[in-house]
């Protein structure tokens, strides 16, 4: 697995939108925040492109991730926001440019198609992170420090209590995974391929409780949850019933699919849909798991 260099002063970084539209006002704040870390930011000419929803159409969204990609001058590429729409350019990228040109790739949400794309086709690390549509001013908080911590050290550290479904134990593995309607959305496609020995995160925003079973049976009907060495599950944030109650939450529909599995299960990570307070962690590199009683612990 390839992990890109920390990044130093002076070096440039760009911001792109891979999915839904966004403005150059939408980014200004993240570019003054890139620019007192000392990071040039170049916007990309996404950004302030419409296409119905899109920033630009296909082509256009695909070709400037892929100038980033190719430009070996750029250090990071931060997707400005998520929404939809990733996916529809994974196979018009050449991702062997990346192969090439190590960079960090930053997101989240939609972006975890991105993210996981990179992953199986390029051997790459990358961040599942807050985005520029995230940051609205310039006060420091937990996204941005953990952010910054990864891009500038390359390590991180998420500690939160325990749950009461969570199921203890200590792994070692390679952290991989995001929003859960992206993976699903991956299943049967090269950007979602063998899961052995992973260890798998989820989160979500805005589904269906009956939903997030569906696609719970999905992953393990598929094989996905087969072999993997822990399941670590973030926020399930706005999550929605129907008239007839599907009668459990989002994590206890999650622990009631995976009742007849042992491997180690932690739920309620900070990280996901919850501004702020979404701890960043570099998606594909290995992590030291430990789920006690009282505490959850990642160490990258």
């Amino acid at each position: 697995m390839i992990t890109p260099d920390t990044l130093k002063k002076g070096d440039s970084v760009a911001i792109i939108s891979s999915a839904r539209k966004i403005t150059e006002k939408e980014v200004s704040f993240a570019k003054q925040l890139f620019k007192s870390w000392g990071l040039n930011a170049v916007l990309g000419k996404t950004i302030g492109k419409e296409d119905d929803q899109f920033a630009g159409d296909d082509i256009l969204r695909a070709e400037d991730l892929q100038t980033m990609l190719d430009n070996s001058e750029i250090k990071a590429v931060f997707f400005a926001r998520g929404g939809y729409g990733s996916v529809r350019i994974l196979d018009k990228i050449n991702w062997k440019s990346l192969a090439n040109n190590p960079k960090w790739l930053i997101g989240y949400s939609d972006v975890t198609a991105v993210l996981m794309h990179s992953y199986y086709n390029a051997s790459m690390s990358s961040i599942h992170g807050i985005m520029p549509i995230n940051i609205t001013d310039l006060s420091e908080n937990t996204a941005v420090n953990s952010l910054k911590n990864i891009l500038f050290n390359g390590n991180n550290e998420i500690t939160c209590p325990s749950f009461p479904l969570n199921r203890q134990g200590r792994v070692t593995g390679e952290i991989i995974g995001g929003n859960l309607s992206v993976i699903y959305s991956l299943l049967g496609s090269n950007s979602f391929g063998d899961t052995e020995d992973k260890i798998l995160f989820i989160e979500d925003l805005d589904e269906y409780l009956y939903h997030i079973d569906r696609m719970m049976q999905a992953l393990k009907r598929s094989g996905k949850l087969n072999k993997i060495k822990a399941l670590l599950v973030g926020q399930m944030s706005d999550m929605h019933d129907n008239n007839v109650p599907f009668g459990k939450t989002a994590y206890g529909i999650i622990a009631d699919c995976l009742k007849d599995t042992d491997f180690p299960i932690a739920f309620n990570l900070p990280v996901g849909h919850i501004g702020t307070q979404n701890h960043a962690f570099i998606h594909g590199k290995s992590a030291e798991i430990t789920i006690s009683s009282d505490l959850v612990t990642i160490r990258q």
